[in-house]
């Protein structure tokens, strides 16, 4: 925890130095819609969150962190990776506690800007992952290779409020069916500082039951380079996690000129 906390420190100094006259940092968290917008070219950018959430009676899950890591290339492209480390919980034999730590399959993808805003026509993006079975602990390695793609969607409703919606497919890298993701998100902008929203999503297969889900939170920016989060969320389908919590930040910095 304390290497985490060094490393958010040196950061914001960073951010400090390198702030240059863009908009302020737009971010994949805390919900689960993905955002239409790409990192600034030449900007580094990292999304971090520790989450805790109940599957069932029996098993939870804890993500000590997650981290999403994320470079622009080009106004049309941005590279990203994502790393989990992970710890499942297994309290189904009253006698024995089974616990697994881990690092979850490392994915490597991009996010591709499609078009602007236009009327009715959504500003869109497309992300695509593929999580690396070989790249993860021993019991969190997959199969096979896991890929991931969503398209991402976003309409600005007014000044203030915005809807953002995501559509998308991803495989687990053990079954060959795909989970169908959806995600809709109205947010708002609560002050110049202050950014919430509410959320339903879920995941659609042939193999298993609907999880549809309700969740929301809040943001806080404190620059334009760095801002906190807190989110969560509970299962509305009997399939759907029991409930989630998550605190997260987000930090970017420029790299050149």
């Amino acid at each position: 925890m304390i290497k985490y906390i060094a490393l958010a420190i040196l950061l914001i100094i960073f951010s400090r130095y390198s702030f240059a006259q863009v908009e302020k940092i737009d971010t994949d968290r805390p919900d689960q819609t993905e955002s239409a917008v790409l990192v600034p070219k030449k900007w580094l950018q990292f999304e971090m969150g520790f989450s805790k959430q109940e599957n069932n009676a029996t098993e939870n899950e804890f993500q000590h962190p997650t981290l999403l890591s994320k470079y622009g290339i080009s106004k049309r492209i941005e590279l990203r990776l994502i790393t989990t480390v992970q710890t499942n919980t297994d309290f189904s034999n009253p006698l024995v506690k089974q616990t697994n730590t881990g690092l979850t399959p490392v994915e490597i993808g991009a996010k591709i800007f499609l078009w602007e805003e236009k009327k009715l026509l959504p500003k869109t993006s497309l992300i695509f992952h593929v999580g690396i079975p070989k790249l993860a602990s021993t019991f969190y390695k997959a199969n096979h290779l896991a890929p991931n793609f969503r398209f991402t969607m976003q309409h600005s409703l007014t000044k203030k409020i915005g809807l953002g919606y995501n559509v998308g497919a991803e495989w687990d890298g053990v079954n060959k069916e795909a989970n169908w993701i959806y995600t809709f998100a109205p947010g708002i902008n609560l002050s110049e500082k202050w950014y919430g929203y509410i959320e339903a999503f879920g995941f659609i297969s042939k193999i298993n039951d609907p999880e549809h889900s309700l969740d929301g939170g809040i943001a806080y920016y404190i620059n334009p380079n760095f801002k906190i989060d807190l989110s969560s969320g509970f299962g509305i389908s009997k399939a759907a996690p029991d409930w989630y919590i998550a605190v997260g930040g987000s930090i970017r910095f420029k790299t050149g000129k």
